[in-house]
């Protein structure tokens, strides 16, 4: 595997002291070298999908970044929190926003999950939640090993908020390592 992968990383959190933005920060040391994380563009401006304001402005300019990146990129991490049993509403609205493209930015793009939670869930329900959203706009979802980091207080320092936890670290390092080779088996 001697290309580069670029991996589109997208934080489902818009809070940057959340464990879910600390886990974005902590993966670049523990990808395969052949993988490189590039941050999403932003997208906590985009306005609510509205198909009314689709049809008179066209698409915002952060869904088309958004779309354009995601497009671009070999594959695609999204590390997110639960909120309220699901997917947190912006990243969710961003989806919806691209699922209308005509040039459908999540098809056949290899997509991995992550998420980290206070709870001892690990934010499970949002990754089912997900997983049926990708489903239903033609992306190629990762199976194993899943990332669900549960307690996250324990794993994460409280003032730095650097992961701290090894079997985390590890099992995140073996979820690479096996993406980037489902990535390469689907480019192929």
């Amino acid at each position: 595997m001697a290309d580069q992968l670029n991996v589109l990383v997208i934080c489902g959190s818009l809070r940057k002291r959340s464990y879910n933005a600390a886990l974005v920060r902590a993966l670049p040391p523990l990808a395969p070298p052949e993988m490189k994380l590039i941050d999403a563009p932003p997208y906590d401006t985009i306005p609510l999908y509205n198909h009314d304001l689709q049809e008179a402005s066209g698409f915002p300019a952060p869904v088309e970044d958004l779309a354009a990146a995601i497009r671009k990129a070999d594959g695609l991490l999204i590390v997110s929190p639960e909120y309220n049993w699901s997917i947190p509403g912006p990243l969710k609205n961003a989806i919806d926003w691209m699922s209308r493209m005509k040039d459908q930015p999540f098809k056949e793009k290899p997509v991995a999950i992550q998420s980290a939670s206070q709870g001892v869930l690990g934010a499970s329900r949002m990754q089912y939640h997900l997983r049926q959203v990708l489903a239903s706009v033609n992306a190629f979802v990762f199976g194993t090993p899943e990332i669900f980091i549960s307690l996250a207080q324990t794993k994460f320092d409280k003032e730095s908020l650097e992961l701290t936890d090894q079997p985390t670290k590890d099992i995140i390092k073996l979820q690479l390592a096996a993406f980037a080779k489902f990535i390469v088996r689907v480019r192929d």
